[in-house]
């Protein structure tokens, strides 16, 4: 089955030098980016000679925990595309993408999501795709190739310099006395006198590599909850800042998800201050979502939104991230025909990302009260209040506005008809409501759908004639709108 390999380089939060930058594990130079290698500066040079090249060369000092880690944080990002991920030597991760081809569209189109991953990550990596993961792993270390067939496989490796094989760089000496400079070289040894010279790890390299013999990966263990930190470069004042580490996190957490086939329904992004003396509690951002989400595109922009709001009591210095509610992820339903107006999924993630921008109470939902009378009837929540349910007194074939004014407002009347920019024409017939004597809000009226000259209806209603002002007539009062 393919492999796909990445093998993992500098990454891209560390500052530019002026010549170039060096990571140095004990006295040996072991990444150089392109600046420095125009210098001169190459792979096993010492301090010493690196300094000569060029005085103003940045240095870095490897950090063992933080490779595995990052590694780590890498491994677990790709699961989107396979449960079957594993760290393997000298920066590298390997995963079994051969069920996963067709559902992302072919090898070009995963590669380019791998690294659009590893972009947002900071991390630059070289690709490889082969059959087995000894093979592609080989490959990735000498250029973007891929090959999907076994029998290619040969061919491509066999050229390949001798020294590609880990297990051979301790003899590389007694090889090159021997006149060997390629994989092919290797293989053209007798097999018995090369094992008993160099062992038998040489061979099971290059068997595993060309599929001659079967490969045993220790996969990747993910936790069974999701928590993620990321320490920041500087202190941060503004929660904007938080971005991009946030989106990191995320891309993790849409990893962890996608291998654990669940979906997050809550996530809560803590914005960590200084510690110490002035210690101070970190800020938290806590998002419910309406609908179980995984993808990575929703949970950023909603944590974009947010991020928009927030004011910093004090600068951060850290950020986390931790998916507080998760449940098993139901997989879309695909309909032959769509509904129009887009999807139940669709409509909840538009209501998230109002909630976001907006803010939780001003983004409400209808919760009608059992009560004839509309200005009581008609009340609005927040959409992530619960409240008990009613149930509806609302007429059976009656129209009622969604769009109900505060107050009502009194209209003008001419040639007995009332007026609002034009005269209106009533169209429908009269709903009378008598209501509200238990609690001393008696109201007396007959509501009417009216037309006025643009062709607009509005919810008018006029109030019931008393023997006391009978001599001043009928009031007109516009109570709603219809959309």
């Amino acid at each position: 089955m393919p492999k796909l390999p990445l093998e993992v380089f500098r990454p891209k939060w560390l500052p530019e030098p002026k010549a170039g930058s060096v990571a140095l594990e004990k006295e040996h130079v072991v990444i150089a980016d392109a600046a420095a290698r125009a210098a001169g500066i190459r792979l096993g040079m010492k301090r010493g000679g690196v300094l000569t090249l060029s005085a103003d060369v940045l240095m870095f000092e490897r950090d063992a925990a933080r490779e595995a880690q990052a590694a780590r944080e890498v491994g677990m990002a790709l699961m989107r595309f396979s449960p079957d991920v594993t760290l393997a030597g000298e920066a590298t991760i390997i995963v079994e993408v051969g069920a996963s081809l067709r559902l992302f569209g072919g090898v070009r189109v995963l590669c380019r999501q791998a690294r659009a991953i590893l972009d947002a990550l900071g991390f630059t990596a070289r690709i490889g795709v082969a059959p087995t993961g000894q093979g592609a792993w080989l490959l990735a270390r000498h250029g973007n190739r891929r090959v999907l067939r076994l029998a290619s496989l040969e061919r491509v490796l066999s050229p390949l310099p001798m020294l590609s094989v880990p297990e051979a760089r301790p003899f590389a000496d007694w090889f090159a006395g021997l006149g060997c400079a390629t994989i092919a070289d290797l293989r053209r040894l007798p097999r018995a006198g090369l094992q008993r010279r160099c062992g038998e790890h040489v061979l099971d390299s290059l068997d595993r590599a060309f599929g001659t013999a079967p490969e045993l990966f220790d996969w990747l263990v993910l936790p069974p909850t999701f928590s993620a930190r990321l320490e920041l470069p500087d202190r941060i004042e503004h929660a904007d800042g938080a971005l991009y580490a946030a989106h990191r996190l995320i891309v993790q957490l849409c990893g962890w998800l996608c291998a654990k086939q669940l979906a997050v329904t809550a996530i809560v992004l803590s914005l960590e201050h200084e510690r110490g003396r002035q210690a101070m509690a970190p800020t938290l951002l806590e998002i419910a979502l309406g609908e179980p989400a995984w993808q990575e595109a929703h949970l950023l922009r909603l944590l974009k939104e947010r991020l928009h709001r927030i004011e910093l009591a004090a600068p951060m210095i850290a950020v986390r991230l931790d998916a507080s509610k998760v449940e098993a992820a139901a997989p879309p339903a695909e309909q032959l025909f769509p509904e129009p107006g887009g999807s139940a999924q669709s409509h909840a993630r538009l209501l998230e990302l109002l909630v976001a921008r907006l803010g939780e109470d001003n983004v409400l939902r209808p919760a009608p009260t059992a009560d004839y009378r509309p200005e009581v009837a008609n009340r609005w929540v927040p959409l992530g209040e619960h409240h008990a349910k009613t149930k509806g007194t609302l007429p059976e074939g009656l129209p009622r506005p969604t769009w109900m004014l505060a107050a009502p407002v009194r209209l003008l009347t001419r040639a007995h008809r009332p007026f609002y920019g034009s005269p209106l024409r009533v169209v429908s017939p009269a709903e009378r409501i008598e209501a509200g004597w238990f609690d001393g809000e008696l109201v007396t009226r007959d509501y009417f759908v009216a037309e006025a000259d643009d062709k607009s209806y509005y919810w008018i209603y006029r109030e019931r004639v008393s023997s006391r002002d009978a001599d001043e007539g009928p009031r007109w009062f516009l109570h709603g709108l219809f959309g």
